[in-house]
């Protein structure tokens, strides 16, 4: 898969993707990962990318010509996988179930939204889709950019060192983890300042440990995050939230 990042700030990218398993992903090109200064498609001697708001307000607002300039660049055509996602604090929520979806995509393009916002024209007319990680406002799209890399890239065949472990993660809805949070994990001592890891998983009944497993997943999910759950105790379809 090829990711694409629309910035005002290139530089940023040089710390988030030098670490973990993009940079050997990169290596071993199974992605690539290439920044694109959205200055490069302004004009004027100061390589505008922002206006004022019409009617008014705070902030100023990145314009829409460098940004259509840019993806019709990168991409003069818009083919059957590639996918456009306008990073914004208005989008909606991205989650697990939009990185596999996110996964099947050949290429995407990721537009950091900046200032006040973005013209309005590019959700309505350029972006296949308007994203958000989180109910909060970031000073920009480059940190949600990265967020989304990680997430989606780390899906991607040969990327993780053991596939099947991105099954039993947190929030995946694989038929294994059931849309749960991922259990709890111990490693190595057995008894760590007179806490012990739970005896079952010394003793290698896999069936045993399975079930076990599953129980501490749901009262895990129930503790932290009863928004998963069913008032009946069972975890909720993935993705969704009941009101």
């Amino acid at each position: 898969m090829i990711f694409h990042v629309l910035t005002i700030f290139p530089d940023f990218f040089q710390g988030p993707f030098s670490y973990g398993v993009v940079p050997r992903a990169r290596q071993a090109g199974l992605l690539d990962i290439r920044i694109h200064n959205l200055r490069d498609w302004t004009y004027d001697r100061h390589k505008t990318v922002d206006d004022r708001p019409f009617g008014g307000g705070e902030g100023m607002v990145l314009k829409p010509e460098p940004i259509f300039a840019a993806v019709e660049s990168i991409w003069p055509e818009r083919r059957a996988g590639r996918h456009v996602v306008l990073l914004s604090a208005q989008g909606s929520l991205f989650d697990q179930s939009a990185a596999n979806r996110l996964a099947s995509a050949s290429e995407l393009l990721l537009i950091c939204g900046r200032y006040e916002g973005v013209d309005e024209r590019v959700a309505e007319h350029l972006a296949d889709e308007e994203l958000s990680i989180g109910s909060y406002v970031l000073s920009g799209g480059e940190l949600a950019a990265a967020v989304v890399i990680d997430a989606v890239g780390r899906l991607l065949p040969g990327v993780l060192g053991n596939q099947t472990s991105a099954a039993f993660e947190s929030f995946q809805d694989s038929g294994h983890s059931e849309g749960l949070l991922d259990c709890p994990h111990w490693t190595r001592p057995a008894t760590f300042r007179g806490w012990p890891a739970p005896e079952i998983l010394l003793q290698g009944n896999h069936e045993e440990i399975r079930r076990f497993r599953k129980r501490i997943a749901q009262e895990k999910t129930a503790r932290l995050r009863p928004d998963l759950m069913r008032p009946g105790g069972s975890p909720l379809p993935h993705g969704k939230m009941e009101l």
